[in-house]
């Protein structure tokens, strides 16, 4: 029986603007967990883990603000993802900021660890989300989990768990970049995931990108995890999101994606998040989001 495992993590620490906290809940007004269980799936909400608020605690760390409180969300998330992929169920994290990705990725990254499999990522965004302390601008940590699962960036996020990295760079593929800061282009460059640019789209196509991203970290027995961050759709159709980017991804493009997920048939968990419904319309992007992830899990057109 297919059993999918919902998690809201009602997380803003790592974000520039508040408001992404109420992202789960905009999810669940949209009848997400009804509408999955329409496509045949048992569907286990398990409610949301606890986050502080920044106004109950003190800021230690600029360059990586919260990153101590996110860190407990996240081993938090860990051990729910990793309990829900050994149970053989897909894990889905509705966000909340990004920087959730650390816990959830890792719990998929034990869990297949455990198996002796390889797991895949697929991080959908507008950005890499590869700065460290070192190198960020802002300081804000939903820029840094994806330099976290890979084994960079602040302790508190990339030694949950107890090993890392949680990938390997050649099984990372990012799809439909197109705001990166100087010296984040860098170490994108040099870091070996494989990058893929809206200039790629718009050149080869969206279809072609995908078959190429997912054969390159798809391979042998691979395990495929997705973080889909909302913000890397255009905000033309997507945009109640924190940071919103002109020229993303068409309603069509988002949806072949989850489309072309779902044929690879080895999705075990999802993320989506960065749903703000503060900046939302009519909660048009946490609905967006909804279908994108029944996409992920099977719908079909025809």
């Amino acid at each position: 029986m297919k059993v999918v495992d919902i998690t809201g993590i009602p997380l803003d620490l790592g974000a520039g603007r508040r408001g992404v906290d109420m992202g789960p809940s905009a999810f669940r007004i949209a009848n997400l967990g009804q509408r999955i269980a329409s496509l045949g799936y048992v569907v286990n909400d398990h409610g949301n883990v606890p986050v502080p608020i920044p106004e109950t605690i003190g800021l230690e760390d600029r360059q990586a603000r919260y990153a101590r409180e996110i860190g407990v969300v996240c081993r938090t998330l860990f051990e729910r993802v990793s309990e829900s992929v050994l149970s053989g169920h897909i894990a889905l994290s509705l966000g909340g900021d990004h920087s959730l990705a650390a816990g959830s990725i890792g719990g998929s990254a034990n869990a297949i660890r455990s198996q002796k499999q390889s797991l895949a990522l697929l991080w959908v965004d507008a950005h890499a989300d590869m700065n460290t302390p070192e190198t960020t601008l802002s300081g804000n940590v939903h820029g840094m989990p994806l330099a976290c699962v890979l084994g960079k960036g602040p302790a508190e996020l990339v030694d949950i768990g107890g090993f890392s990295p949680k990938v390997d760079y050649n099984r990372c593929a990012v799809v439909g970049l197109r705001n990166l800061d100087e010296r984040e282009k860098e170490i994108v460059r040099q870091s070996g995931v494989h990058a893929f640019t809206m200039k790629d789209i718009d050149r080869h196509g969206l279809a072609a990108v995908m078959e190429k991203a997912l054969g390159l970290i798809c391979g042998g027995d691979a395990a495929l995890h997705v973080s889909f961050d909302m913000d890397g759709v255009d905000p033309a159709v997507s945009p109640g999101v924190g940071t919103p980017v002109q020229g993303g991804l068409s309603y069509r493009e988002a949806h072949l994606v989850m489309e072309m997920v779902a044929e690879t048939k080895r999705l075990i968990a999802l993320d989506v998040v960065e749903v703000n419904p503060i900046l939302d319309h009519r909660n048009s992007t946490a609905i967006l989001g909804c279908e994108l992830i029944l996409s992920a899990l099977g719908k079909d057109i025809l």
